[in-house]
């Protein structure tokens, strides 16, 4: 009786907490002293892996406690497939033995079980042989009935929490979603409260463009073996399943895949889950993890949903920044116009200033095109502006921006690149208009154009144009269909 009742009061303590590691060390530090047990551990099923999983030991040796076991192996294997303790009185005449500890000579392994299912096992070891007596048996049998009630409340209770966590989450992204109309803001939010509420390593979004996947956004520990901005081809797995079944693909082992292809260097698995709205797929929502298997299919409905109005978000998104691209769009040509010109230079000038990358604009303007108009009528005239458009958009690299300045005149910006370089560029443009052949119009259309380039010809807005102006100017005087590199400003000569 006297054991009985230290024993019921141990299972009071036990049963005091819903904490889930506090519990495994409440279970194991009674067992050891109360049984007086050098060695014993708690091993937790994992159904989906079908394995066993050491969550908390005692007296181990160093690197035991790394080891999954199958579902039948060893003897915590056997109480596992008998529901019921199994005994080993001397572990090195039983062939079942794994050994955890070298000091180990008898094990005992009872099953704890929720339910009428196991949930994990008490392994108990002793470096004495035949230690464990029936009482002893029946007791810890008796105390891993506690130990199993407690470890299932904690994990209830660990899982509620983590539910109300991802409803809060899917709640602040339904409210993002209103409230944030800026695509790249939204995205970084949304990677960011994904990442905290579902505690996974790192979270990121790529978006479809082109036939191609693009890092869009990412948060999180690891370290990206990909840069924002950079593309992914749709075509190579695991994208490909993903976009191809619309379905969620969990790759629970990423060991031998390459590091670029991980897109984390430490990423071991991760959950891609489409991003689908109104039935077309805009990207792809990823979850990383630095463990191997970290990912339940258990966790897919709430992470589906977060995906559903992530993309919801991201089509609206969509939708906002195409109504502002059409605000900076001229209605003739349909490139950008002089508004977004305005936008972008600043944008350019700045960033060539902080990182040194340099930038340049051309000022191009069609020759005689008056005198064209008043030949060929306004129609006309109107087709060679948007043929010229089209010309300059096919010869420009994307980063860069051409705009309709005004009348026939084009204002071009050139990211991260230098004087010698833009006027081959610009010579480029001039060469595809004079070997043109346009509909309608039967003799050559030339254009003249003015290069400047930040620092050389100017370090402001109002210098750069004035010097590319300047430029286009010299053309027009040289004779026409001509381009001229803008003469070096007084400021950057003197390196103001």
């Amino acid at each position: 009786m006297p054991k009985l009742a230290v024993l019921y009061e141990a299972g009071q303590a036990v049963l005091s907490t819903f904490d889930l590691d506090e519990v495994l060390q409440r279970i194991l530090a009674i067992a050891r002293d109360f049984f007086r047990l050098p060695n014993v551990a708690i091993l937790l099923l994992d159904k989906e892996a079908q394995q066993l999983c050491v969550r908390s030991q005692i007296g181990w040796d160093p690197g035991s406690d790394k080891i999954r076991l199958g579902y039948h192996d060893g003897i915590t294997g056997a109480s596992v497939l008998k529901q019921r303790p199994v005994y080993a009185p001397d572990v090195t005449k039983d062939p079942r033995y794994i050994c955890s500890a070298q000091s180990t000579r008898s094990e005992l392994a009872i099953p704890l079980m929720a339910r009428d299912e196991v949930v994990g096992v008490l392994d108990c070891q002793s470096d004495r042989i035949d230690y464990f007596d029936d009482e002893t048996i029946k007791l810890l049998t008796l105390f891993s009935t506690h130990a199993s009630i407690a470890l299932q409340n904690a994990r209830l209770y660990s899982l509620e929490r983590q539910r109300a966590r991802q409803l809060e989450a899917i709640n602040t992204i339904a409210q993002q979603s209103t409230a944030v109309m800026d695509l790249e803001e939204l995205l970084a939010r949304v990677c960011c409260v994904i990442q905290k509420a579902f505690e996974v390593s790192h979270v990121s979004l790529l978006l479809r463009d082109e036939g191609d996947l693009v890092m869009r956004a990412h948060h999180g520990a690891l370290t990206p073996c990909v840069p924002l901005g950079e593309r992914c081809p749709a075509g190579c797995e695991p994208w490909s399943s993903v976009i191809a079944t619309s379905g969620t693909v969990i790759e629970k082992d990423l060991s031998v895949t390459p590091e670029r292809a991980r897109l984390f260097k430490e990423s071991a698995s991760r959950m891609s889950i489409p991003l689908i709205s109104f039935g077309q797929t805009l990207g792809v929502l990823t979850l990383h993890s630095a463990q191997p298997n970290a990912f339940r299919d258990s966790e897919l409905p709430s992470l589906e949903s977060v995906a559903d109005i992530c993309a919801n978000s991201i089509q609206n998104a969509h939708y906002v920044e195409r109504v502002k691209q059409l605000a900076y769009l001229d209605g003739l040509t349909g490139i950008f116009n002089r508004r977004f010109f305005e936008l972008r230079i600043m944008e350019e000038i700045e960033r060539a200033r902080r990182y040194g990358t340099g930038m340049a604009v051309i000022m191009a303007d069609i020759d005689g095109f008056k005198r064209l108009n008043d030949e060929f009528g306004h129609l006309l005239g109107d087709e060679v502006l948007r043929q010229v458009s089209s010309l300059f958009h096919q010869q420009l690299r994307k980063i860069d921006v051409v705009c309709r300045f005004g009348g026939e005149e084009f204002a071009v910006l050139l990211t991260q690149t230098t004087a010698q370089p833009s006027v081959a560029i610009a010579e480029k443009l001039r060469r595809s208009v004079e070997t043109f052949q346009f509909p309608g119009v039967p003799r050559t259309v030339t254009i003249s154009a003015g290069v400047a380039a930040f620092p050389t010809h100017g370090m402001t807005r109002d210098e750069l144009i004035r010097a590319a102006d300047n430029g286009l100017y010299a053309a027009k005087q040289a004779g026409r269909n001509r381009v001229c590199l803008a003469a070096q400003s007084q400021t950057a000569a003197s390196g103001r």
